[in-house]
């Protein structure tokens, strides 16, 4: 017991251990990992369809989504600075409670929600790789350009294997990529906002119209209290990302220490972009026009800047930028489950780790396989978004409530604490927003509702296969019980 607790030498301030994954993510990565996960398949692919829930207050649900995703990560940073292991939101649930089932249920459904988000921005970079190049091009009864759904289904799967091989290579060779991506993503949305200016300043001759931004429309009837909620849960999506950063605990240099306030910083920033762009969209384009298509930033661009060679280019930003969303969801659950497998939650097979690559490559393989159903099976771009969305707020609500269940925990190394008053809101707000009153397409239940069902059935396999190996109940691995990490290959 010596032997492993010396070889898991855990730093008292920093909460730091060895680990068999290798450590490369330090503040500026890690910064720019969140960053690029928000900014993402949610703002390029969803903006139109939020418009047309609100009407011109496109902006508004982009807010209050915001305000419960940031009440939310105070929750995360207190945990994921208290405990800094790979497994995220379903460790803590594990720790929390220690029921298997919830443990398995919260695993599969941050995995599920990472998996749709992976998906959805599967989709969206097929359909802009083909706008780009005119590929696979026709029109539609309004005379817009429109992508055949077959190509897209194809283009979404060769993309996903790619993401599978990067995802292998190696976390140094992901984050690089994820840099790279970042920047592509974030210039594309600094683009928009600087057509916007552009046009204000009355270059572009196109039509500047700022009071939309505050005309509510909703064209389903419902009132306003009604429409913002059923946006936001749609406008969710956009805002998450910073809860796929905790499972990348054991490859981050001193997360105790730096996750508060580089997480803090990249909500902070995201928020502000997310915003910025929304009302130049609806000031540049009615809602009606942006309500169409699947690359509605595209439209903004072509109608702030008519006379500038921007709209022959930003398909390609657009392609990259949701390109980095799948990546990264795809390395955050590899991981999920892979710090699961190690203890003991998941079957043992999904902790393999390649001893090359110390990458994880049995959930590599396994989280890709899993993408690649839903992009054959479900062809709505909105619908993954929304069920990505219904998942994570149901997960959020419970990690609230698990943060206050462990303050009766204590570490001895230092970690950040939330104010009390913000878990409690943030489990009530979750919970109200994963409700049906929040006017979601029963199609998203549906699909929701089966990825919970197949949960259920692979929950119910892993529980015989771990009593007939292991003959002993899951319980709580403490530092010095994990080893090294999952067997190798």
């Amino acid at each position: 017991m010596e032997d492993a607790v010396s070889e898991q030498a855990l730093d008292r301030d920093s909460g730091e251990e060895q680990t068999e994954l290798k450590r490369v993510l330090g503040p500026k990565l890690l910064l720019l990992f969140i960053v690029g996960d928000i900014l993402g398949t949610g703002i390029y692919a969803l903006t139109g369809k939020v418009a047309g829930e609100v009407g011109g207050a496109v902006w508004l649900p982009f807010l209050v989504a915001f305000t419960i995703a940031i009440i939310t990560a105070f929750s995360y940073l207190e945990l994921v600075t208290k405990y800094p292991r790979a497994g995220g939101a379903a460790s803590f649930v594990h720790r929390a409670f220690e029921i298997h089932f919830i443990t398995f249920l919260v695993t599969f459904t941050v995995m599920a929600s990472g998996i749709t988000s992976a998906s959805t921005a599967s989709r969206a970079f097929a359909e802009n790789m083909f706008k780009g190049f005119n590929w696979f091009v026709g029109t539609n009864a309004e005379g817009d350009a429109v992508v055949s759904a077959g190509a897209i289904s194809v283009g979404a799967l060769g993309f996903i294997l790619l993401v599978m091989a990067v995802n292998f290579r190696g976390v140094a060779e992901s984050v690089k990529a994820n840099v790279v991506l970042t920047l592509i993503e974030l210039s594309g949305l600094l683009l928009v906002i600087f057509v916007g200016f552009w046009a204000v300043a009355g270059f572009s001759g196109a039509e500047v119209d700022f009071s939309r931004i505050t005309v509510f429309e909703s064209p389903s009837g419902k009132n306003a209290f009604m429409a913002v909620t059923a946006a936001t849960g749609l406008a969710f999506f956009a805002m998450v990302g910073f809860e796929d950063s905790v499972n990348m605990a054991e490859e981050t240099h001193e997360p105790s220490r730096i996750f508060p306030k580089v997480m803090l910083t990249g909500l902070l920033l995201t928020a502000a972009i997310y915003l910025l762009v929304s009302i130049t969209a609806v000031a540049l384009v009615p809602v009606g026009e942006l309500s169409q298509g699947g690359t509605p930033l595209l439209t903004v661009v072509e109608r702030g800047a008519p006379n500038l060679p921007i709209d022959t280019l930003y398909p390609f930003i657009a392609m990259f930028a949701v390109a980095n969303s799948a990546l990264i969801n795809m390395m955050m659950a590899s991981r999920l489950l892979y710090g699961m497998a190690n203890q003991g939650v998941l079957p043992k097979p999904l902790g393999l780790v390649h001893k090359a690559r110390q990458t994880p490559w049995a959930a590599i393989v396994f989280t890709t396989a899993l993408a690649a159903g839903l992009i054959l099976l479900v062809t709505s771009v909105s619908n993954l978004g929304d069920v990505t969305a219904l998942l994570l707020l149901a997960v959020f609500s419970v990690v609230n409530v698990a943060c206050l269940v462990l303050r009766k925990d204590t570490v001895e190394h230092q970690h950040f604490t939330a104010p009390t008053a913000l878990p409690v809101i943030g489990a009530l707000a979750c919970a109200y927003m994963v409700g049906p009153w929040t006017g979601r397409d029963t199609s998203v239940y549906a699909i929701a509702g089966w990825l919970v069902v197949i949960g259920v059935a692979l929950w119910v396999v892993t529980w015989f296969l771990n009593r007939a190996l292991y003959a002993k109940p899951t319980r709580i691995k403490e530092p010095e019980d994990l080893g090294t990490g999952g067997p190798k290959v």
